[in-house]
């Protein structure tokens, strides 16, 4: 049985680029991670150049807090995500802060996913 808290506040691991910041701590089974992205973030020019792939590879299950942002998977399919929205993103995906107002999201990461390219 497991019984564990850590406080993001306090993150395992934090990552900084010139458009935002994700905090993350580490749970058996599971990563969790706060992001903030601000405007003008975007995966494939803030991202991409740091993990050496085409497309984000995390599989993320996350909420949005506040702000918006918009996802294009590889094969095409896109969407607009905001404020209360909760989701489900696979492998393969851009994404990028849409408007004036950063783009607050909490991400759930399982642990057989790695986290080089959260968004």
């Amino acid at each position: 049985m497991t019984l564990q808290a850590k406080n993001i506040d306090h993150p395992d691991e934090q990552r900084s680029f010139e458009h935002g910041q994700v905090r993350l701590v580490k749970l058996p089974g599971a990563t969790v991670g706060i992001a903030e992205f601000r405007p003008g973030w975007r995966w494939s020019v803030d991202v991409k150049p740091h993990v050496g792939a085409e497309s984000c590879q995390v599989h993320h299950i996350a909420y949005v807090l506040s702000g918006r942002f918009h996802v294009r998977m590889d094969d095409g399919r896109e969407l607009d995500l905001g404020p209360g929205d909760a989701h489900v993103v696979s492998p393969g995906h851009d994404a990028w802060v849409l408007g004036d107002e950063p783009c607050v999201t909490i991400d759930f990461i399982p642990a057989e996913s790695d986290a080089p390219g959260i968004d």
